[in-house]
């Protein structure tokens, strides 16, 4: 019996759909592995397919074509360490998120999922089939157990596995980051190791997939919860671990311990990650936005090109007669600091003619809104003009405050592929600029030093559509909206929750009601970077036509 069990950790970043590349990537972590001398070589959860595949997993070709790349990288990983990687199985009319072990040119295990995640971005009770409570697989006359992503946060998967004979757990992961989301892992995976009694190894996999980015970070625990080894957030990595037998059982030798970023650095490289992600599997290499002097756009531009370097990034002014001087100088100081092409893209001529065309329909009625969102859709068009003509993805930069009240032209300001801070407050956009001047990091591909002068942080917001506007005409203050939609939106709060918190009923009712009423807006809105539980898409599903209102807010 072997006294010593050696790990190779495969923290990998998969693209969905790309099978073959994927199946590439496992081969050379698997030949990384034998160089090593390793006994096993693990991958994430469905890291043949990629995830989160959504219903693509459920098309029979699909995931016939990823169980077929799976027998065929058992023929390839025959002469050397077991390989275990996550992939969908089907068995009759049943399909289940599996994770095989490969070993001697076939799949010698199986174990398939039994606690299938249904909520925030997950539906797999609608995708899978739940597998049974399973015991360890055997690897060299080692017995594993591998709960899989969600069965590790569940107390009876562990423990059947423990009681059948398991002498470590190895846990693959698809688990997408939110806001302090490795405290929750670490917490739980602590909870599974004193259960247990066992060692456990954590395995997270790491790049972005549309809204979502899987962060890494993966752990080893030794029995009682001790932390032996941390990896790296966010980026690629291959650890290899050791376990040794011991008396009291399997214990892991202490490896490298990675350092963590604060939330701030973490937000700031998931933007950054998601939209260089995002670029990349889908085909894009370039992009161009609308630079409009204010913090919001300003903060797209610093993490497009930390993202993807500063000759890959087309800033473009669009200036109205509303347009201040303030304005105008602060979006070209942004645009000399990081370096980019800036375009001067005045609108006059084509507002006019859109006016004159109009006139004749027009004629009598007081100028409004309308008159307003034309000049956003007329910038709008011009930018997607720009993006077909030159090729280049079109950034939206509207900001989680903006999109939860719909304070944003449809087919206008909101046009674009990507919006890499949807899911950021108004306040902490403030502040992640200030965060991005003081701090630069060897994996932003932007300038050091300040990219975002002062004055775009400092001066108050405003559309500047029409004379002396200022977003606080139409909304409360950004502390007290932003206070208010944390409520409302991140903690499914009432109104009664707002009052209670301190805040006017009459102001909570108004924010309520922009809520629902924007649904249509960000039905149709730009995919963007997930940074909380409670994003806007598939963390929070809301009906267009919606009468309800809170009655305690009566």
């Amino acid at each position: 019996m072997a006294d010593r069990f050696r790990v190779t950790l495969a923290q990998l970043n998969p693209t969905v759909g790309d099978i073959e590349g994927n199946a590439k990537k496992a081969r050379e972590a698997w030949a990384a592995g034998r160089e090593a001398g390793a006994d096993l070589v693990a991958l994430p959860e469905m890291f043949i397919t990629g995830y989160n595949t959504q219903d693509l997993v459920q098309k029979p070709i699909f995931h016939q074509t990823a169980m077929a790349a799976v027998e065929r990288l058992a023929a390839d990983c025959a002469d050397g360490p077991a390989l275990a990687i996550g992939a969908p199985w089907a068995d009759g009319d049943q399909l289940f998120n599996a994770y095989l072990i490969l070993k001697g040119g076939q799949i010698a295990s199986r174990v398939l999922k039994h606690h299938l995640p249904n909520e925030t971005v997950f539906d797999e009770v609608r995708i899978f089939d739940a597998g049974p409570l399973g015991g360890p697989y055997s690897v060299d006359g080692t017995r594993i157990g591998s709960p899989i992503c969600e069965d590790g946060w569940h107390e009876d998967v562990a423990e059947t596995l423990a009681e059948t004979g398991a002498e470590f757990l190895l846990i693959p992961n698809g688990s997408p980051y939110y806001r302090n989301k490795m405290e929750v892992r670490q917490n739980l995976m602590v909870a599974r190791s004193i259960e247990t009694g066992l060692p456990v190894i954590y395995l997270n996999m790491v790049g972005g997939q549309d809204d979502q980015v899987f962060d890494g970070g993966s752990f080893v625990l030794n029995p009682g919860g001790a932390l032996a080894l941390q990896m790296p957030v966010f980026d690629e990595a291959l650890q290899h671990v050791d376990l040794e037998r011991t008396d009291e059982g399997w214990r892991a030798v202490e490896g490298a311990k990675a350092s963590l970023p604060d939330v701030w650095e973490q937000d700031y490289q998931v933007m950054t990650y998601a939209l260089r992600d995002y670029m990349g599997k889908t085909g894009f290499s370039k992009v161009l936005l609308g630079l409009s002097g204010g913090v919001d756009s300003a903060l797209v531009a610093a993490i497009a090109v930390d993202a993807l370097g500063a000759e890959n990034v087309r800033c473009v002014m669009l200036p109205s007669e509303y347009t201040s001087k303030a304005s105008l100088e602060d979006a070209e100081a942004v645009a000399k600091a990081l370096g980019v092409r800036y375009d001067y893209v005045p609108i006059s001529e084509g507002r006019a003619a859109i006016t004159n065309t109009l006139a004749p329909l027009f004629a009598g009625l007081d100028e409004d809104l309308t008159e307003e969102n034309i000049q956003s859709r007329l910038r709008g068009l011009l930018l997607m003009a720009m993006s077909n003509k030159f090729g280049e993805m079109l950034l939206t930069t509207g900001n989680k405050s903006e999109v939860a009240v719909g304070y944003a032209t449809i087919y206008g300001d909101m046009n674009g592929g990507y919006n890499p801070i949807k899911d950021l407050y108004k306040t902490r956009v403030f502040e992640t600029c200030r965060w991005r001047n003081a701090n630069h990091r060897p994996w932003m591909m932007g300038p050091d030093g300040e990219v975002i002068r002062p004055s775009v942080i400092d001066k108050p917001p405003s559309a500047e559509l029409r004379d002396d506007q200022k977003d606080s005409d139409s909304l409360p203050d950004y502390p007290e909206l932003d206070a208010l939609l944390e409520i409302l939106v991140d903690q499914d709060g009432s109104i009664a929750d707002c009052v209670a918190a301190g805040f006017d009923r009459d102001v909570a009712k108004r924010v309520e009601h922009l809520i629902y009423i924007s649904e249509y807006k960000r039905f149709q809105s730009a995919p963007g970077a997930r940074l909380s539980p409670r994003a806007f898409w598939l963390d929070r599903r809301y009906p267009i036509a919606n009468r309800w209102r809170d009655p305690s807010g009566a």
